[in-house]
């Protein structure tokens, strides 16, 4: 709801700065004391353009300050907020502030915080209905009459939007699985190939490095073989260190008792042998283990090539080519059983396609029922608001395939036909400035209960009527604000009298400035007012008792 507003240098607004409430707040005045200019000034917090001609003459500046209720917590407001990066505190008034500099520049803040225009417009869509002539928003954009149709039926789309994501996932599937067929069966020869190729070689995951670490393994005792028989022979050959070590010790072993220093070189011998043995031991051990057979190691480096050759065509890694066989086998075998594959997904979706037309189908019969209701609904209401040569109609009309959704198959559009006889036509294209406001107010009265945006602005509705449709006029707007703020510009007693608040707007001068001012009334001044409207520029005992039987009659 709009809490405040404040005003400087717009147009011929000097000053301005106004508190709003909740219900019907009319807004009056002399023709031409400027009650346009608040719109305008209220627009540029909504992000109207903002064009230079709007500042006031003198001034570098125009600013126009807005104040609304704090956005709610996971509304669209606060969502639209957290979406561009704004910061903001659910307990505090939401602040929209737009600049406008006499260069032409502008600027717009949201609680003080830099924004685009476009986000105002954004916030505003939410925030606040302007009806008038030109407004191409709220119930004049056809875009969202469905949904208001929807509401005014308590329709649910539920079970359609359920039924449509399944009949899209289902056509989703279908095309992916032609698509790959197609890919594959254009593959088919190579893939034959392939496979075969690889179920010959029959690739086992690690076995490139078995083979690998036993190919070096065998590399490596084919380097030093030779060098490790040389040393078998220095040590256990028949003119070897231990062979001629065991003689000395044979001759040692008969004089050894001849000497202490014998025995003791004895000893040493002793153990040489035994150091020696200890040797030729590990390096028997070693032979054994870098043994290799010239056939098993060429076996082994025909296989490791082949492996890594067929690798690198698939530019896969070696141990992945047990995993790459199984993988296209798949897709060989997907292009024998593609056919039945297939034949199962277009079943499944001729499934899915019948069960969303068939809710489409209750959907457009549930609208059709509601549009009857509304239709009869907004014609009780044209008569007493003069329109009662007028026709309504909620046009139902099947969309394209390519626009199905999952809100059904409808284009629902509101039309109206202002004389007998006349085609019917959107609201927009037919209706004149007071027709058009005299329609909204009917629509809206209908849609009361599906909401909207929580403060209405309704600009001159009453252009053009007086006497019981003035009244009739005044008593929907007051039960129209029952539950929200409504603001309405007026010319109308009929209709002033029924606001809850009443906001005056009269031009001033003092021979060299004109200024626009305007104040909230009092009683006793909105009494005077409202007389001033029954009966001109002169005031009489009889309109302002007339005035005081409006304001006791509401």
């Amino acid at each position: 709801m709009l809490t405040a507003l404040s005003i400087r240098d717009v147009v011929l607004i000097e000053a301005l700065d106004l508190d709003f409430g909740a219900g019907l707040g009319v807004l009056t005045g002399e023709t031409g004391a400027g009650k346009s200019i608040l719109l305008d000034a209220l627009g540029l917090a909504l992000g109207a353009r903002g064009e230079s001609g709007l500042v006031r003459h003198g001034a570098a500046q125009a600013v126009v300050t807005a104040s609304f209720d704090p956005p709610a917590i996971g509304g669209p407001v606060a969502a639209a907020l957290e979406l561009n990066g704004l910061d903001f505190d659910p307990a505090e008034p939401l602040l929209i502030r737009r600049i406008v500099k006499a260069d032409g520049g502008s600027r717009a803040f949201v609680n003080d915080q830099p924004a685009s225009a476009a986000l105002l417009r954004d916030l505003a869509s939410q925030l606040v209905e302007i009806h008038g002539q030109h407004d191409d928003r709220g119930l004049l954009n056809p875009r969202g009459h469905r949904a208001l149709l929807d509401a005014f039926g308590r329709i649910d789309t539920a079970p359609v939007a359920t039924a449509f994501r399944v009949w899209r996932d289902a056509v989703d599937r279908l095309d992916t699985a032609r698509a790959e067929l197609d890919t594959v069966a254009r593959d088919r020869e190579w893939l034959e190939h392939a496979v075969g190729e690889l179920r010959q070689l029959a690739p086992e995951a690690g076995e490139e490095e078995i083979l690998a670490t036993r190919r070096a393994g065998m590399q490596r005792g084919e380097k030093i073989a030779g060098d490790m028989q040389a040393v078998a022979d220095l040590l256990d050959g028949s003119e070897g260190g231990l062979a001629r070590l065991r003689q000395a010790a044979r001759v040692l072993e008969r004089i050894a008792s001849d000497h202490e220093a014998l025995g003791e070189a004895l000893a040493a011998i002793d153990r040489a042998i035994i150091e020696g043995t200890a040797a030729q031991t590990q390096i028997d051990a070693a032979a054994d283990a870098l043994a290799f057979d010239p056939a098993q190691l060429e076996a082994d480096e025909t296989r490791l090539f082949e492996l890594r050759a067929i690798a690198r065509k698939h530019r896969v890694q070696p141990d992945d080519l047990a995993a790459l066989a199984d993988d296209l086998a798949a897709k060989l075998e997907r292009i024998e059983s593609g056919g039945a594959g297939i034949a199962t997904l277009e079943a499944a979706l001729a499934a899915a396609a019948r069960a969303y037309a068939d809710e489409a189908a209750r959907l457009t019969d549930a609208r059709t029922q509601a549009a009857a209701r509304l239709d009869a609904a907004v014609k009780a209401e044209l008569a007493p608001l003069k329109l009662d040569a007028a026709r309504f109609r909620t046009a139902i009309a099947p969309l394209g395939q390519e626009q199905w959704s999952a809100a059904g198959k409808d284009r629902v559009e509101f039309e109206i036909s202002t004389n007998p006889g006349a085609p019917f036509a959107p609201l927009v294209k037919i209706a004149s400035g007071g027709e058009l406001s005299r329609f909204i107010l009917a629509l809206k009265v209908c849609l009361a209960e599906q909401g909207g945006a929580a403060t209405m602005i309704f600009d001159e509705i009453d252009r053009g009527v007086g006497g019981a449709v003035a009244s009739a006029i005044g008593e929907r707007l007051a039960r129209l604000a029952g539950g929200t703020q409504l603001l309405v510009v007026t010319h109308s007693p009929q209709v002033a009298a029924r606001g809850r608040d009443h906001f005056f707007i009269a031009k001033s001068s003092d021979g060299t400035v004109t200024r626009t001012g305007v104040r909230a009334l009092t009683a006793a001044e909105r009494r005077e007012e409202i007389a001033r409207m029954l009966s001109g520029a002169e005031i009489t005992d009889e309109a302002r008792a007339q005035a005081a039987r409006l304001l006791e009659s509401v």
